[in-house]
């Protein structure tokens, strides 16, 4: 994927790679010989149909769980062909790999925290400034490539709507805000988006303030995710380089500096309140 990709999971999305579409080819092919369509795998599997579909179509590395669900459905031969077949795919190295191990855990956490001071985390950003962020970017991209960018990270966002049991924290610059990325209209958008994700129970978001003299941000966003096993991860990314860390003990250094962060930031009241007046003065 190389450079390109540098910044997903909030720049771009993750393409799609050969080795996650053989696999999702060999999970339909099963499927199929089962006579069952994705809806009837899902339900009998206890799994969501869009992942099943995400999954097939090489948009979304496959979970650990996966094959222990399909098992019962499909049989034990299937079970050990895309386990071999999973295998395969935590051997690659790179950006790529991380990128689409992340996206795994995002989809399926119980819980998801985030802290950003570059631009609005992905999971909240509106379609126009989702095209907004794409089109500043450079090297500059083709009409294709941001259309795929953006068709890509509205996908993604479904996860906040299919998991409502699923605790979404986000702590935000309010500079961020402030930018206005795209223009007043964008950011009008943007706004009336974070309002209306704000109201779910699901979503805290909180607005990080100007001046903040003891700010406990200064190594970079954070984000950190409870896995269904009740583990908790966390991944990091700079200009051309990410990581997915699962050492306990760096794990915990993300979750004081978070715990921090949450502490200095509005409350997430306030943060809509913030938001309300924002809105108002454009």
């Amino acid at each position: 994927m190389g450079n390109a990709g540098n910044s997903w999971p909030y720049g771009s999305e993750p393409e799609v790679s050969d080795s996650l579409k053989t696999f999702g080819a060999v999970l339909k092919v099963f499927r199929e010989e089962a006579g069952l369509t994705q809806e009837q795998l899902a339900e009998q599997a206890r799994y969501s149909p869009h992942s099943i579909s995400a999954i097939e179509q090489g948009r979304r590395f496959p979970p650990m769980q996966l094959v222990g669900l399909v098992e019962p459905v499909l049989g034990e031969f299937a079970a050990r062909m895309l386990a071999a077949a999973r295998k395969s795919l935590t051997k690659r190295v790179g950006l790529a790999s991380r990128f689409h191990h992340w996206a795994a855990i995002e989809a399926e956490a119980l819980a998801l925290y985030a802290y950003e001071c570059r631009v609005i985390p992905g999971l909240l950003q509106p379609e126009p400034y989702i095209r907004a962020v794409q089109e500043i970017r450079r090297p500059p991209q083709s009409e294709e490539q941001i259309e795929r960018q953006v068709a890509a990270r509205l996908e993604r966002q479904r996860v906040i709507e299919e998991r409502p049991n699923t605790a979404f924290g986000f702590i935000i610059e309010r500079v961020l805000l402030e930018r206005q990325v795209g223009g007043r209209e964008v950011t009008r958008a943007l706004l009336d988006h974070l309002l209306a994700l704000g109201r779910r129970r699901n979503v805290e978001i909180q607005a990080m303030p100007v001046r903040v003299e003891n700010h406990a941000g200064a190594e970079g966003p954070i984000y950190l995710a409870e896995t269904a096993e009740h583990t908790w991860l966390g991944y990091s990314e700079a200009q051309v380089t990410s990581n997915l860390i699962s050492r306990p003990a760096e794990v915990g250094i993300l979750h004081q500096r978070y715990g921090t962060l949450r502490s200095q930031a509005l409350c997430h009241k306030a943060t809509l309140e913030l938001l309300e007046q924002m809105r108002g003065d454009l």
